[in-house]
């Protein structure tokens, strides 16, 4: 039950986006689409996961002095496997996300994950840390990326639901991810003040 609990802690009251506030580049850069931020969620949730369960099993053996640079080090060499998978097997998707695959080093939420829980927990745990604020993180990129695809070219997932011609372009453009992300961080907080 406990793990259940962590997990879910990631996914809605402690959820990277709509709650903490953090890794907002990659948030608001990659959620033109529905797919784009579905399939970053993926990629960032993957490496959370499996960084996670690096940092947990060695915080014994890392001295303070140089705890955070090697935990950022076991986050970069999964980014750098994800990177190369990615390219390897899917070109289209890194031609899509570009630079957004490798700044995965720099988001916030991997670090602090690793800082504040997989550093002071087990394995197991880490993992499902892990696992929850990577769904939480998936969850709320398809979120946006789905307000935002459907406000602004009239489809989900590539899917039309009304004629092009009556999407708003601001929704696909910068300022329409602030203004989408703006509205469901207020929708979150008044159902979860509810």
């Amino acid at each position: 039950m406990k793990y259940w609990k962590i997990i879910y802690n990631g996914i809605v009251p402690g959820n990277p986006v709509f709650v903490l506030l953090l890794g907002m580049c990659a948030t608001l850069g990659t959620t033109s689409t529905a797919l784009n931020g579905l399939m970053m969620g993926l990629a960032t949730a993957a490496v959370l996961i499996c960084s996670n369960g690096v940092v947990s099993a060695i915080k014994d053996f890392v001295p303070d002095k140089v705890r955070i640079p090697a935990y950022i080090v076991v986050i970069a060499s999964f980014v750098t496997v994800l990177q190369l998978l990615i390219n390897a097997y899917m070109p289209g998707l890194n031609a899509t996300l570009g630079i957004f695959i490798p700044l995965i080093v720099v988001n916030c939420i991997l670090l602090g994950r690793a800082e504040a829980f997989a550093g002071k927990h087990g394995v197991v745990e880490s993992l499902c840390d892990g696992l929850g604020c990577g769904v939480g993180f998936t969850l709320a990129l398809t979120l946006l990326g789905s307000v935002r695809e459907l406000l602004g070219t009239g489809s989900l997932f590539g899917i039309s639901i009304y004629p092009e011609d009556y999407g708003m372009l601001l929704f696909v453009l910068a300022p329409g991810a602030f203004i989408a992300l703006g509205y469901l961080i207020a929708i979150v907080n008044k159902i979860r003040k509810a």
